[in-house]
């Protein structure tokens, strides 16, 4: 059951990697901003075929040494868990590596071809787009944030509740198998974490509420839709993580106090149910984003640019990834290769606001 539970994430994922560069937006091709009337070209298509192919071929190459050692070595169980954990990585750094050596033709062929050569550059923004937003409001995001709260405040009224040593990890047959000492620290542990985790989501929805609305001068219809659907749905998934996370923190917690509450078949089950769905909702999103402007949809893409060309903002993307515009007030923009935001580095607030919480997880984790 297991093996085939990881077969099918790990497909799941290899299809998403191998798709990624026809999901992503047509004016950028492994990171490097392409012309509207550059996005078939030849080159760029056959780089992204090639890269595809060969994910797929390194990838399943990998899978199945996997399960050739693993059937053939008698392994103990935790090293077979942590090999299987490691498999996703691995299709991810086979990824990653192709993207890189791409990106790198890429930025080559467009310097060679000189494609926005005495054209005007422009960037587009649209001041009536903000109304047709259709991300959550806000206090949506106060729900996980009460269910924290409220955590808290059941734990301090039943302290009495908790055992003295508390389950800190738990093993491949849903027991705990590591404990800490009862402490009222120890004990408030898991529902501040709960809490700092719920405001953080909140502070990430919020500046990308904010970020800008970026629209590409020559397919200005096809970007509007990819950007209006990108936000929803990053807003919805955000608001599902958070909420999933609330109600496993709580079932974990609350399990803690009553020990003979569950079965530990289900204290196996809730954590794999909560990585499965969250992994299913992060394709599902891909999905829906990556059918606006992309190869999946060849009938919204409008060349209306002439010698006006949307703006070549290659310089603000450090190896194509990471985003730094001191220009830009937003904190958050879209990525630029896969499906989601990106902090821009150039406003340190942004991921200050991302990473403080961390910071405050780990300290309140180690105390």
């Amino acid at each position: 059951m297991q093996s085939i539970l990881l077969i099918g994430i790990i497909g799941i994922m290899l299809l998403l990697q191998v798709m990624l560069p026809f999901i992503v937006k047509r004016t950028v091709v492994f990171g490097v901003t392409v012309p509207v009337e550059h996005i078939r070209d030849a080159h760029l298509l056959r780089f992204k075929k090639i890269y595809a192919a060969v994910t797929a071929i390194l990838s399943v190459a990998g899978i199945a040494l996997f399960f050739i050692i693993t059937g053939t070595m008698d392994l103990p169980e935790d090293r077979l868990i942590a090999s299987g954990i490691l498999l996703p990585f691995i299709i991810i750094f086979i990824s990653m590596a192709l993207y890189a050596y791409f990106h790198m033709r890429v930025v080559r062929y467009k310097r060679e071809s000189q494609w926005f050569k005495g054209r005007r550059q422009v960037r587009v923004s649209e001041l009536t787009s903000r109304s047709k937003d259709e991300m959550l409001p806000w206090y949506f995001f106060l729900f996980p944030i009460v269910i924290g709260a409220g955590l808290i405040v059941f734990t301090m009224m039943n302290y009495q509740l908790f055992p003295d040593q508390l389950p800190t990890h738990w093993g491949p047959n849903g027991e705990p198998d590591a404990f800490t000492a009862k402490t009222r620290i120890s004990v408030l542990t898991m529902p501040f974490v709960l809490l700092l985790m719920s405001a953080m989501f909140l502070a990430i929805h919020e500046l990308t509420r904010n970020s800008g609305i970026k629209l590409s001068a020559g397919n200005i219809p096809a970007s509007k839709v990819r950007q209006f659907r990108l936000r929803k749905y990053s807003s919805w998934f955000l608001f599902f993580i958070s909420m999933a996370t609330a109600m496993l923190f709580s079932f974990l917690h609350i399990k803690t106090a009553y020990e003979d509450l569950l079965s530990g078949s289900l204290m196996l089950f809730a954590p794999l149910a909560f990585s499965v769905l969250v992994f299913l909702g992060a394709v599902l999103m891909a999905v829906k984003v990556g059918k606006a402007d992309s190869d999946l949809d060849r009938t919204t893409i409008i060349d209306e640019g002439g010698d006006t060309v949307n703006e070549d903002d290659d310089s603000h993307w450090i190896g194509g990834i990471f985003y730094f515009n001191r220009e830009d007030p937003s904190f958050l923009v879209e990525k630029r290769f896969g499906v989601g935001w990106t902090v821009n580095f150039a406003r340190p607030a942004g991921y200050l606001l991302i990473l403080a919480p961390i910071v405050a997880i780990l300290l309140v984790t180690l105390l």
